[in-house]
């Protein structure tokens, strides 16, 4: 009896803090910050985590995001691409280097917010590239953890310290599943962005094989009709009224010569 009368506490006390958290969700929020906080030990609130991920295939159109959360939620206005300058062939950790620095060497210099907690995704390699840059190479002191996946691509486990060590998060709790949402944002983000380059840069190699289209007149084909697709769909006339009518209709039967072809 007394053992059920426990439970019964117990339960109750759940449901009051469940209703309590769905009538003022910023209370949810606070306690999932102050378990973040108290997990990771962790000098303040993280008010501001700001979570990194790279994307490339082979190396090619390698890109990386950022992305932000303020009390947990998404900013989205504060999301940051990044196209890699610097690094030659698939190299993930030196992506992560130039990256981070480039992100809070400008916040330093502009005296902008700095996050409260960066999060890579990713285990101890990326975490060890983003402390090269924060702390070894700016100076700065921003706690840095990183969220490792297992062989099937699923969040596995969160990681901390220098050298990191595993947080002990239960899988099924409501902190772990915001972690995994986490990453599955900045994941989302990176890899919209690469696709996107990925597009631009077949779309372009598609008119450059069009003889007559320099790079002048492909910027201003794309400038006019939005996308290659739609140059390709443009009806003669409409070619040769922004070309002219010899060049637009030499285009326009180049094009068309190669969508036979294919077919």
């Amino acid at each position: 009896l007394l053992d059920l009368s426990r439970q019964n506490v117990k339960q109750y006390k759940f449901d009051r803090l469940k209703q309590a958290e769905k009538l003022n969700p910023e209370q949810k929020q606070v306690r999932l910050m102050k378990e973040i906080q108290t997990q990771l030990g962790l000098p303040s609130l993280p008010m501001r985590i700001e979570l990194f991920d790279n994307s490339n295939i082979s190396g090619e159109d390698a890109v990386a995001a950022c992305v932000v959360f303020e009390k947990l939620k998404p900013a989205k206005k504060l999301y940051r691409k990044f196209h890699i300058k610097t690094v030659v062939g698939p190299d993930d950790y030196a992506s992560m280097r130039e990256v981070v620095e480039r992100r809070y060497s400008r916040l330093a210099e502009e005296g902008e917010t700095l996050p409260d907690l960066i999060i890579a995704d990713g285990g101890s390699g990326q975490m060890e590239a983003i402390r090269e840059i924060v702390e070894d190479r700016l100076g700065l002191k921003i706690p840095i953890a990183g969220l490792a996946k297992d062989n099937r691509h699923r969040t596995r486990e969160m990681l901390f310290g220098n050298p990191p060590v595993s947080v002990s998060i239960a899988l099924d709790s409501q902190l772990f599943k915001l972690l995994t949402r986490m990453q599955d944002e900045v994941h989302r983000f990176a890899i919209t962005f690469h696709r996107q380059q990925r597009s631009k840069r077949q779309a372009a190699s598609a008119l450059d094989a069009v003889a007559g289209v320099g790079e002048k007149t492909k910027k201003q084909l794309i400038a006019h009709f939005g996308s290659v697709k739609r140059v390709k769909e443009a009806p003669m006339e409409e070619l040769q009224t922004l070309l002219g009518a010899k060049r637009g209709e030499n285009i326009y039967r180049q094009l068309h010569e190669e969508t036979e072809l294919k077919q």
